[in-house]
């Protein structure tokens, strides 16, 4: 069984179009590769008609599964079958017949993976949206980094001006020293510990507002201010819904709870850095770690759309031109 989510993605079988895969195999009828799906699978199809009583039924056409046994010889006319026409897919559900084996010499083409019973190239459309590049996410990220500095400006001007109060005389004192011939280590005072304790208090206040600034946009909208101006969006893997608070903050805290650990000699920066480097190594879904933690993915917004357009609509007028 394949472990990529159910959603919409490129048809295997004619990649102008795609389909919707439920997790087990392909569903519903497949729409223009870019028109922009619906929210969840397709409709149900109605059923054909019935048969009018009396009306001969046709004969069930079966596919023959006989194969000479080993050492006899096949019937006249008997040889293998043609092989299918360039770029034939075998329907959804089909699987090959017992002790069926591949013609010799056949490989399996590179960058396929293996989906059901026979390879498929998937391209991951979570939702019917193509996911959200590293460079887009990355420059979003410098924009709400940007965004949290200035909000640290207010929010941090008080103890950052009473850090500065208490490292500017002990900085004079340790250059008179060096001057003197003595040693920058010989300065010791009571403001190291001021400083440190200033310092811890900046990166809990610089933590609340970072969470205040994200973990609100995230659960409403699924964008921050950098998000918006890239066109990229946070969303659930099973839906597009709002994530709530509770599944944003879960998301954030993955990365944001690291920032106090900055002034234990930089080990949260480390962490935090790690985190956000982890996409380039999810070739799938790209999902960073705090992704994973959330089981949400990043996805990039249509240039004219946000929404996913009713697929029964699109139907309807496509079948009313005909």
């Amino acid at each position: 069984m394949s472990s990529l989510p159910a959603g919409w993605y490129k048809d295997p079988a004619d990649t102008t179009t795609q389909r919707y895969w439920d997790g087990e195999g392909w569903i519903g009828k497949a729409i223009p590769a870019d028109a922009v799906p619906p929210d969840g699978p397709p409709p149900v199809e109605e059923p054909p008609p019935a048969t009018l009583v009396g009306a001969p039924a046709e004969a069930p056409v079966e596919t023959p599964s006989w194969m000479p046994p080993p050492q006899q010889q096949a019937p006249p006319g008997w040889g293998p079958m043609p092989p299918p026409p360039p770029g034939w897919q075998p329907p959804p559900g089909w699987q090959p017949p017992p002790g069926w084996q591949p013609p010799p010499g056949w490989q399996q083409p590179p960058a396929w993976q293996q989906i059901g019973a026979y390879p498929y190239p998937v391209e991951a459309r979570p939702h019917g949206f193509a996911l959200a590049g590293l460079g887009p996410r990355l420059v979003a990220r410098l924009f709400d980094i940007a965004a949290v500095l200035l909000l640290n400006v207010v929010g941090n001007g008080w103890f950052a001006y009473q850090w500065w109060q208490e490292f500017l005389p002990l900085y004079r004192d340790t250059m008179n020293t060096m001057a003197n011939g003595g040693s920058a280590f010989a300065t010791q005072s009571a403001a190291f510990s001021r400083m440190d304790g200033l310092l811890l208090a900046m990166l809990i206040v610089a933590t609340l507002l970072w969470l205040l600034y994200e973990a609100p946009a995230t659960a409403g909208s699924g964008q921050t201010l950098g998000k918006r101006i890239m066109r990229i969006k946070v969303v659930a893997l099973e839906n597009t819904e709002p994530l709530g608070f509770g599944r944003a903050f879960g998301r954030w805290a993955r990365l944001g709870l690291w920032t106090p650990a900055w002034s234990c000699y930089g080990i949260g920066l480390v962490l935090q850095f790690i985190d956000s480097l982890s996409p380039v190594f999810d070739q799938q879904l790209r999902q960073a770690y705090h992704d994973k933690t959330a089981r949400t993915v990043v996805i990039a917004l249509p240039p004219h759309s946000r929404q996913p357009a009713d697929i029964s609509a699109t139907q309807d007028q496509n079948e009313g031109r005909r």
